[in-house]
């Protein structure tokens, strides 16, 4: 119980509470006239939710839910790629089980399997390699998605194949990287943002370093958090007090698991099996310059794009979301789930219409399952 006691402990986040209490009452933060404070991290939203954080927090502080959810940012265009990949009769489709149910222009991964589809979940690419080797004459192919997180199992995955020689073994990439979106958001005049949270997570990997540009070319402050409530709201009184001492740095909260300058064997294997792409598609936000990666040259054995001629560069076409549907809006913190005309109409977690009710980390799953159904139906 010793974890829960120390980042849990009421004592210290009523203590906590009390001093952005009065740190936003220095700055003049009303509800009317908030400091916006953008979690960029899918998994902070839903910690905020979980604990009721929003609500506990001063009524001048708003939390914008920000485009940090790997799932969510997905472009119903990949995922049909995927079903197209998937639905070959020589291939074993694997994926991790939180893609299963993101609907593209032909259903999803899970719909295309009820259809026949040899698609599987798996919890790691090891175990994709795994069913490689016992499957010689399938192609087993891996759907690579996330941040920086996940990148360097699948990059390590792939050096693995390399070394044994597992031709029968793919992966279809879509990697992607968490400052470029905040550099397009930052961009847009139209945000109103005051200061970042900043992903743990993929902190863990990349380091701190890469949010420079947030202080230096913005003038914003962004703390780098952990999960556990009181990690949050030291975050947020840590923002605070940048803002209120005019100052705009990289802080990082989450010291004890976060290294300044990054994991250097994950960096390491990133750049040896990846390099970036021109431009990527994020669901609801467009293209983005370098904001994905692709597996280098060196690799192409090991590349499903290559190997079934699909994704970038063959002849393929942004789809349009489904009518109704504002997941680039609640991704960019314009709006806020429930002000979606379809949130629990017509996307629910059984039928979801968008990426965002599916992750486990999409903030409009975080609304549904910590109150956001129940708001609804009051309304």
């Amino acid at each position: 119980m010793k974890f829960a006691s120390e980042f849990r402990d009421p004592t210290l986040a009523k203590s906590l509470i009390a001093a952005i209490s009065a740190q936003a009452d220095r700055l003049g933060a009303r509800r009317e006239r908030p400091v916006h404070i953008m979690e960029i991290c899918g998994g902070h939203t839903h910690a905020i939710f979980r604990y009721g954080l929003d609500k506990l927090v001063h009524e001048g502080i708003e939390f914008i839910h920000g485009p940090g959810c790997p799932v969510c940012v997905l472009p119903m265009s990949r995922v049909d790629e995927c079903i197209a990949i998937a639905e070959r009769p020589e291939v074993i489709f694997t994926t991790f089980g939180d893609a299963m149910r993101v609907p593209g222009t032909r259903g999803s991964l899970l719909q295309a399997k009820a259809r026949g589809a040899d698609i599987r979940m798996v919890y790691s690419p090891l175990d994709a390699l795994e069913l490689a080797r016992r499957n010689p004459g399938r192609e087993v192919v891996f759907f690579g998605l996330g941040f920086e997180t996940t990148t360097p199992s699948t990059a390590l995955s792939i050096q693995q194949a390399a070394r044994e020689d597992l031709r029968n073994f793919s992966v279809f990439c879509n990697h992607i990287t968490v400052p470029e979106p905040i550099r397009a958001l930052l961009g847009d005049p139209d945000m109103m943002l005051d200061g970042f949270i900043g992903p743990g997570h993929v902190s863990m990997v990349i380091g701190t370093h890469p949010y420079d540009f947030i202080p230096r070319d913005y003038g914003k402050p962004i703390v780098v958090a952990g999960f556990e409530p009181t990690d949050l709201l030291q975050s947020v009184l840590m923002v605070l007090t940048q803002i209120a001492e005019g100052r705009a740095e990289v802080e990082n909260q989450y010291a004890r698991v976060v290294p300044e300058h990054g994991n250097p064997v994950s960096l390491a294997a990133i750049a040896d099996v990846y390099e970036r792409r021109p431009s990527f598609e994020w669901r609801g936000l467009g293209e983005i310059d370098a904001s994905g990666l692709r597996i280098r040259e060196t690799y192409a054995a090991f590349d499903a794009e290559r190997r079934f001629g699909v994704g970038y560069g063959a002849g393929r076409a942004p789809q349009p979301e489904p009518e109704g549907c504002a997941c680039g809006a609640v991704m960019t913190g314009r709006i806020k789930p429930t002000a979606c005309p379809q949130f629990g109409r017509g996307c629910t977690p059984e039928m979801p219409l968008g990426a965002l009710m599916v992750s486990s980390e999409g903030a409009c799953a975080a609304y549904w399952q910590y109150g956001g159904a129940r708001g609804l139906a009051a309304e």
